[in-house]
């Protein structure tokens, strides 16, 4: 069965950027693509009142994405959703099985983070699903080969998707460096015990370099984690989201939440069972 990619769009400049991004990382996977446009008249979506949305028709829809798909160099499929996203994504999901959901994350610079009901937050609670979400301001769709793994320490497990995972990051023949985020060094656990629970996920097998290591200290694990996101080194976060971070009262003030909304490169949200 030929691989693919989910992409989301909204014709909007986040939008686009994400649809390159995912352009370029289809080539090496070997992936066609899925254009999902959502004709969002829903009253329960998430971006109704904070974010931008197309107002186009249905016919003037069609068109739009039929001219998207021609231009594209990779194989495509298109399609239109209604209603609420997350329930277009995980119906499109269901049939299509994509590797990722891709999507672009406006620019929220002017909103603060209390009042930010993302489409990405909105899925990841309705529907979990692995997901990589574009910043409107990556400047570069080159493939990510240096990519930051945030884990807390603690084993986890990311069950069905864990194939296609390890599918992605040998493909891509990605550098991955294990990140630790402690609140001092006096509690953080062994770099042993990180590693471990790394690997016994099977994510490094066939990796070309072994996995790299690295810690540091900050009071909010957030905080440790865009810092070094933002450094030149890295071209993409991947996060792991655990199940409590989709029902917690403080879903806003989660790790997830808030690398998703800040982070300067790409970020790949893995939902994991434990």
């Amino acid at each position: 069965m030929t691989p693919s990619l989910l992409i989301l769009t909204d014709f909007f400049r986040a939008a686009d950027q994400a649809l390159a991004y995912a352009t370029n990382l289809a080539g090496p996977l070997g992936a066609r693509l899925v254009l999902l446009h959502v004709r969002r008249d829903s009253l329960l979506d998430p971006e109704m009142f904070t974010g931008e949305l197309s107002d186009l028709s249905k016919e003037a829809t069609a068109l739009a994405l039929s001219r998207v798909a021609d231009n594209l160099a990779v194989p495509v499929v298109v399609e239109i959703g209604h209603g609420r996203v997350a329930f277009a994504v995980a119906d499109a999901v269901s049939r299509h099985h994509p590797l990722l959901v891709v999507l672009g994350r406006p620019d929220y610079s002017a909103t603060p983070d209390q009042l930010v009901q993302t489409t990405a937050l909105d899925i990841l609670r309705t529907a979990p699903y692995p997901m990589l979400i574009v910043p409107h301001s990556v400047a570069s769709n080159a493939m990510p080969r240096r990519v930051l793994l945030a884990v807390d320490g603690e084993d986890f497990t990311l069950g069905l998707h864990a194939g296609a995972i390890r599918q992605l990051v040998r493909m891509l023949g990605v550098e991955l460096t294990v990140l630790h985020v402690a609140p001092d060094s006096a509690a953080a656990v062994s770099e042993e015990q990180v590693l471990n629970s790394v690997r016994r996920t099977g994510v490094e097998i066939d990796l070309p370099a072994p996995l790299h290591f690295r810690r540091t200290v900050a009071t909010r694990p957030a905080d440790g984690i865009l810092q070094l996101a933002q450094s030149r080194d890295t071209d993409l976060v991947v996060l792991l989201a655990r199940p409590r971070s989709f029902w917690g009262k403080l879903f806003h003030n989660s790790v997830t939440a808030e690398v998703l909304l800040h982070s300067t490169v790409p970020v790949l949200v893995l939902p994991t069972i434990a």
